[in-house]
């Protein structure tokens, strides 16, 4: 019997309804936060601040949606691949400091031939063109925001303890962890202490290999394919071995993100872009050509405005080994991904804010002089406003993007990111001889690894470093014989506990 249309044309009001109220929910809130769900019986241990309740916070990466940018995006690069020989490289450009640096300095370490730069030139411009008329469009849930990072083998134990110090702050950003390929994933870590911390596992080899005999992915390469293939509109890179002390989530919320849509931080060294890379990409070579280098381990981007610079940066980094690293940094410390970010965005003239407060390294000092182990990057909301108020700032227009001095008489913005990154603080090695050993003294006794600055370690407000170690203990108790990097290492647990107890007893400005 069928229905009546008097009852087909209630059901078809009822459903039309129920559509109206499901895209008013999706669309209504800018920036949705993700599901939120209790955990099962397979939660790990998680508190902080006395809290115990596990929260689970679920979502989908959209492997096919990847799949289907990749199978776009991968021959473009092939098709602008430069034909010609790799630059020749004459020597390499020195790392200076960027306060000592002349910034007038424009040496020259490479060496192209005319007809290889006319090559470069014409495969530049052919990708630039390219996704200048029809980019194709970039795979992610619109209205998100999320942290990213790279990992795998003796990372993941690090980027366990620097997800620890992230959820310490409160920040419930949820965070997709790339590893490069099956083999890097490992079930215990990926299935459940990953997900316990709102993270999860992404396989990069899952989407590069559906196209068969696609170009080999280097070490640097990984960050702007993470970056590729998040589920989120906005994204917060940051290396495994770096971690926020306060809620990153202002930072999407305030300027300079609001207007740039791109953040970058500084490094230490000037910059030594060849002057090749502006005769190739059509620039006059910026008045002074030296400018403040950028620290890759943290970049804020928007998808959604950058598009085009997170594209011309995969171009430049797929590219890199042979052509784009040396024409960027000529064998300065450092070279690789670095430099793309900030080159991208000045080449396309997209708008970049990148962060004026120089970059700190903190330590301890020994006889052979300071011993810096991690270094402290600096709130761009409170350095841009220090920009906004400074008139008597040297500031410079580069490419759409700000690059401005900072000056001593300003006070300094509060420091935002640890990057502590030499050596890895991986419990299992940490206690090992390295260059430079953060937990011992001349006398080999157990030490502080940072004293100093003073004014940067006390501006911190907090121990910062013992909760850092608060969270390596856990990492190395809970997770003993978890990690296959741990594999066959004894003793992880006791060495942290021996350390923490004997440093951590008293007040932390003693």
């Amino acid at each position: 019997m069928f229905p009546s249309r008097a009852g087909l044309c209630i059901r078809t009001f009822l459903l039309a309804l129920f559509l109206a109220l499901l895209l008013l929910l999706t669309y209504s809130q800018p920036f949705v936060r993700w599901h939120s769900q209790k955990e099962g019986s397979h939660a790990i241990s998680n508190s902080h601040a006395g809290s115990d309740q596990q929260v689970h916070r679920l979502w989908r990466h959209d492997l096919a949606g990847h799949i289907d940018f990749w199978r776009q995006f991968q021959p473009l690069l092939t098709a602008y691949e430069p034909k010609c020989l790799p630059p020749l490289r004459l020597g390499m450009a020195p790392s200076i400091r960027f306060e000592q640096a002349n910034h007038d300095d424009q040496a020259e370490y490479l060496d192209l031939l005319p007809m290889d730069v006319e090559d470069l030139t014409r495969s530049h411009d052919g990708f630039v063109n390219a996704i200048q008329s029809n980019p194709p469009q970039l795979n992610y849930t619109r209205n998100t925001r999320g942290l990213i990072s790279t990992a795998g083998g003796s990372y993941l134990p690090v980027l366990v303890i620097s997800l620890r110090m992230l959820r310490r702050t409160g920040s419930q950003l949820p965070v997709e962890v790339f590893l490069a390929s099956e083999e890097e994933y490992e079930s215990y870590i990926c299935d459940k202490v990953l997900p316990s911390l709102n993270a999860q596992c992404i396989v990069l080899s899952a989407i590069l290999s559906a196209i068969p005999h696609a170009t080999q992915v280097q070490k640097y390469q990984f960050k702007l394919l993470a970056m590729l293939f998040s589920s989120f509109e906005e994204i917060l890179f940051l290396d495994a071995d770096a971690f926020a002390l306060s809620p990153p989530e202002s930072l999407f919320t305030s300027e300079p993100f609001i207007t740039h849509g791109m953040i970058t931080w500084p490094d230490f060294w000037a910059s030594t872009i060849s002057p090749y890379y502006y005769e190739i990409t059509n620039q006059p070579i910026p008045d002074p050509p030296t400018r403040q280098s950028s620290e890759s381990g943290e970049v804020l981007l928007s998808k959604k405005t950058h598009l085009r610079t997170l594209l011309l940066s995969t171009y430049y980094n797929i590219h890199g080994p042979d052509f784009y690293y040396p024409l960027l940094s000529q064998g300065a410390a450092g070279e690789g991904d670095k430099e793309t970010f900030v080159t991208a965005a000045m080449t396309l003239g997209e708008l970049h804010y990148q962060v004026s407060e120089p970059i700190c390294a903190i330590g301890h000092t020994t006889e052979r002089g300071f011993a810096g182990s991690a270094m402290v990057q600096f709130d761009p909301i409170e350095d841009f406003r220090r920009y906004l108020h400074r008139d008597n700032t040297r500031k410079h227009q580069l490419g759409h993007g700000a690059f401005i001095t900072s000056t001593a008489a300003s006070p300094p913005p509060r420091a935002f990111f640890v990057h502590a990154n030499y050596p890895k603080f991986d419990p299992a090695t940490v206690f090992d001889e390295h260059e430079v050993n953060p937990t011992k003294g001349d006398d080999g006794r157990f030490t502080r690894a940072w004293t100093g600055p003073l004014d940067i370690i006390q501006g911190f407000g907090r121990d910062v470093e013992r909760e850092f170690w608060e969270e390596i203990q856990w990492t190395a108790c809970e997770l003993e014989g978890k990690f296959r990097a741990w594999k066959g290492k004894t003793g992880i647990c006791k060495r942290v506990k021996r350390y923490y107890k004997t440093l951590y007893e008293g007040r932390w400005w003693d």
